[in-house]
């Protein structure tokens, strides 16, 4: 098991965000953590662009996305920026991708939430190809049709993660992703339905074990703050309750 640090922008004032978020991520490399994990909040920073950011601030650690939503991005734009981010990070971005929930897709953003599972399908059929690139990009399927070169960087392949607790987005995963990301699972789930899931899928399709990555929320206070730190974590979790993904 290795340990990562969630690095999102805190609430506060705008001109302390980026250097907070920095500090916050030489801090980790600097004590040795594995990686450092950039969420895409829908109001906050974008988790890519965050993610060049870092990566300029550190030198060694794993930098990666929890998780960027595909539906507002096509396929090929993701693989442009996250190329691009690749090749300023030396290699040492980890892509987390999911599709999101209907409150933010359809909600917020006014987009189909439709058929998640055809949708991130179809969607990797056009990824999985560019970012193994520099070369052609030749995908035609039910939702994209692309004839479109890269030529970006050689760094490559850049690891995929996918959001999945569902059986059939599980299996999606492990056939052809390397790894999940996961949020507020805890070790019963993870243990008893994420990981056989998981590697059942990948064993099936001949690829190694994917990767688990456990994103677990953690609140310290001292023994004077316990009531507002409770109210803080419900009230920062509370998306839990109107997210089927989670409760599945």
């Amino acid at each position: 098991m290795r340990i990562g640090l969630m690095v999102g922008p805190e609430r506060g004032r705008y001109a302390e965000k980026v250097e907070r978020m920095c500090a916050a991520a030489r801090w980790a490399e600097d004590v040795g953590l594995a990686s450092v994990w950039v969420p895409q909040i829908p109001d906050e920073f974008d988790a890519l662009t965050a993610a060049t950011v870092v990566g300029q601030a550190t030198s060694r650690i794993e930098i990666g996305t929890a998780v960027v939503p595909v539906q507002p991005r096509h396929p090929i734009a993701l693989a442009q920026q996250a190329l691009s981010v690749q090749a300023v990070c030396g290699g040492r971005l980890a892509l987390g991708l999911g599709v999101s929930h209907h409150w933010i897709i359809d909600e917020m953003l006014g987009l189909p939430y439709e058929k998640p599972l055809r949708t991130m399908r179809a969607y990797l059929d056009v990824l999985e190809p560019a970012l193994h690139g520099p070369g052609p990009v030749d995908v035609e399927n039910e939702l994209f049709r692309v004839h479109n070169p890269l030529d970006i960087t050689d760094v490559a392949p850049t690891p995929v993660l996918l959001a999945a607790l569902g059986p059939a987005m599980l299996r999606l995963c492990g056939e052809r992703t390397d790894g999940t990301i996961l949020w507020m699972a805890d070790e019963r789930a993870i243990g008893s339905h994420v990981v056989p899931a998981l590697t059942a899928a990948a064993a099936g399709a001949g690829r190694p074990a994917p990767r688990v990555i456990a994103g677990v929320p953690v609140c310290l206070c001292r023994d004077d703050e316990v009531d507002a730190a409770v109210e803080r974590t419900n009230r920062i979790l509370a998306e839990a309750e109107t997210s089927p993904n989670y409760q599945r």
